[in-house]
C-alpha cells in the first residue's frame, strides 16, 4: 500500500470521527440512566436549560465520573497499541506486546515500591518507578533471550511469560506482607482499573505520551527497514542499534507511564496492532496512527463493556481485554507457528 501523508491525515481523522462517536454513546451508558439525547443536549449547551431535564446529578456523572474515564481509557489504548506496534517490528516476533513481554507486570511493581516507600505521595514519583520497572523489564527479557550479540526471537516470548510471572509473584508478595490499606485496596487496580480516573491523571500523563509518541512515529520508516531486515538498514543509513535502544526506551517510558495510572491491562498491543495491520497493511508511516487512533475507541469500548455487563457490579477493564485478546493470542500463535 503506498502512504502519503494525504491518506494518513484522512484515515486518521476517520478514526477520531468514530472515537468521538464511541465517547458520546460511552458517557450515555452506565448504571444511572442519563441517556444519548440529554448527552448531545448537554454537548450543544443546552445544560443549564431546566426544561431538558439536567440536574446537578447529572453534571457530576457525565464531567467528573465518566468523562475523565473515557479520556484515560481511551490514552491508555492508544498508547499500548502503539507500544505493541514498536515491539512486534523491533523484536520481528508477531505475538510481541507489553504485557505479554512482561513490561505491564514490571511497571506495576514500580508503581507498588513506590507507594511502599511513601514516595507515592509525589505525584510523578509513581509515573517515574513505573518506568524503571518497564525498562527493567524489558532489560531482563532481552539479556535472556539474546545469545552472544544476537537476540533469539523464537525465545523471546518464552523469557518474558518467565520474567512477567516472577513480576506477579513480586506483586502477589508485596500486597501480603504490607500492612498498607492503599496497597491492598490495589489489587483491583491490578487487573486494570478505570473506574478512579482523574482529571489530574491525564494532565500527568498526556505530555510523556505525546512526546513518547512523537518519537516513535518519526522513526516509522526506520522501523519499515529494520522489519525489512538490519542489515538492509545498515546499508540504507539506519543506526540500527541506536534506533532499536531509543525505541525500545521510549515505548517502554509511555507503557510505565500508563500503566502507573491504570493498572496491568493486557493484549491491547497485541490485538489492536494485528487488526490494524490486517486492514491498512504494513507500513509504519500508517500503521502507527491507525493502531493508536483505534486504540482509542477499542479500550472506551471494552471500559463500558466492562461498566456495564453485570452493572452495578463492575468488571476490571483487564477481564474483558483478556477475554477477547487470550483467543486471539492462540489464533496468531496457530496461524505464524511461533
Amino acid at each position: 500500500m503506498v502512504v502519503n501523508l494525504r491518506k494518513v491525515v484522512l484515515i486518521s481523522l476517520t478514526f477520531v470521527f468514530v472515537f468521538v462517536i464511541v465517547a458520546i454513546l460511552s458517557i450515555s451508558l452506565g448504571t444511572a440512566d442519563i441517556g444519548l439525547i440529554k448527552i448531545l443536549r448537554g454537548i450543544f449547551g443546552w445544560v443549564s436549560d431546566p426544561v431538558h431535564g439536567w440536574t446537578d446529578t447529572d453534571r457530576v456523572i457525565v464531567f467528573q465520573v465518566r468523562l475523565p474515564r473515557i479520556i484515560l481509557a481511551g490514552i491508555v489504548g492508544a498508547t499500548l497499541s502503539v507500544s505493541g506496534v514498536v515491539f512486534q517490528a523491533i523484536f520481528r516476533n508477531p505475538l510481541a506486546d507489553p504485557y505479554i513481554l512482561g513490561i505491564s507486570s514490571g511497571s506495576a511493581v514500580g508503581a507498588i515500591l513506590a507507594i511502599i516507600s511513601g514516595a507515592g505521595l509525589s505525584f510523578l514519583s509513581i509515573p517515574a518507578a513505573s518506568f524503571c520497572g518497564a525498562l527493567l523489564t524489558i532489560m531482563l527479557v532481552l539479556g535472556i533471550a539474546r545469545t552472544g550479540f544476537r537476540l533469539q526471537t523464537n525465545t523471546l516470548l518464552l523469557a518474558g511469560v518467565i520474567v512477567g510471572s516472577f513480576f506477579s509473584a513480586i506483586i502477589m508478595f508485596l500486597v501480603s506482607i504490607t500492612q498498607d490499606e492503599r496497597l491492598h485496596s490495589i489489587i483491583f487496580w491490578l487487573m486494570g482499573d478505570l473506574s478512579l480516573s482523574k482529571y489530574s491523571e491525564i494532565i500527568i500523563v498526556t505530555p510523556f505520551v505525546i512526546v513518547g509518541c512523537l518519537i516513535i512515529y518519526l522513526h516509522a520508516y526506520h522501523l519499515n527497514l529494520i522489519v525489512t531486515g538490519e542489515e538492509t538498514a545498515l546499508q540504507l543509513g539506519v543506526e540500527v542499534e541506536r534506533v532499536k535502544r531509543l525505541l525500545l526506551i521510549t515505548a517502554s517510558l509511555i507503557t510505565g507511564v500508563v500503566v502507573s495510572v491504570s493498572g496491568v491491562i493486557g493484549f491491547v498491543g497485541l490485538i489492536v496492532p494485528h487488526m490494524m495491520r490486517m486492514v491498512f497493511g504494513s507500513d509504519h508511516r500508517l500503521l502507527l496512527p491507525v493502531s493508536g487512533l483505534f486504540g482509542l475507541s477499542f479500550l472506551v469500548v471494552a471500559d463500558t463493556i466492562a461498566r456495564i455487563v453485570i452493572a452495578p457490579v463492575e468488571l476490571p477493564v483487564g477481564v474483558i481485554t483478556a477475554i477477547f485478546g487470550a483467543p486471539f493470542f492462540i489464533y496468531l500463535l496457530r496461524r505464524k507457528g511461533v
